[in-house]
C-alpha cells in the first residue's frame, strides 16, 4: 500500500562504504587468528654404509653411578668419590685388558636421579686417565 500519494518510492541502496568497512575488519581478524605451520625440516642424504659388522667388540671399561653417588668400575664398587682416585681405578680397569693396540671404550651408565657433578668425576676421571673414548648408555622408552 501507498499511502503517499503522487510520490514514487525509492528503491533502498546497500551502503557499499560500510560494506567494505566490515569485510576489511572481518579481514583483519583472520590474518591476525590464523596460525600458519612451519616446517623446518633439512633434506639431507644420509650416507650408505657398505662395510661389513665389526666381528670383534672394543674394550669396555663400565661405569655405574647410582642415585646416591656411588660408583662401581666393571661391576666392583669403589670407595672412591673424587676425580683422582677414579682416575687411579679407572687406569687400573684398562690396565686389564689383553689387547694393548685397542683403547678401551668407557661406557657411563648413570641413574636417572643422579647429580651432575658424579657424572662430571667420571668424565675428570677419564680425562685424567688418558681414556678418550666415552660413550653414555641410555635406556629406550617401552613407548612408540
Amino acid at each position: 500500500m501507498n499511502f503517499r500519494k503522487g510520490k514514487s518510492r525509492e528503491d533502498p541502496e546497500i551502503n557499499l562504504i560500510a560494506f567494505i568497512d566490515v569485510l576489511l575488519v572481518i579481514l583483519i581478524f583472520l590474518m591476525v587468528t590464523t596460525t600458519y605451520s612451519k616446517f623446518t625440516a633439512l633434506e639431507i642424504t644420509l650416507p650408505i654404509a657398505d662395510a661389513e659388522k665389526a666381528m670383534e667388540r672394543p674394550f669396555e671399561i663400565n661405569v655405574v653411578i647410582d642415585a646416591q653417588g656411588r660408583y662401581a668400575v666393571n661391576n666392583v664398587q669403589v670407595s672412591s668419590r673424587d676425580a683422582d682416585a677414579l682416575a687411579e681405578d679407572l687406569k687400573a680397569a684398562a690396565g686389564d685388558r689383553s689387547d694393548s693396540k685397542r683403547e678401551p671404550v668407557v661406557i657411563i651408565n648413570a641413574d636417572m636421579m643422579a647429580s651432575h657433578q658424579t657424572v662430571i668425576n667420571v668424565l675428570q676421571a677419564a680425562r685424567l686417565a688418558g681414556l678418550a673414548q666415552l660413550t653414555f648408555a641410555a635406556q629406550t622408552s617401552g613407548k612408540k
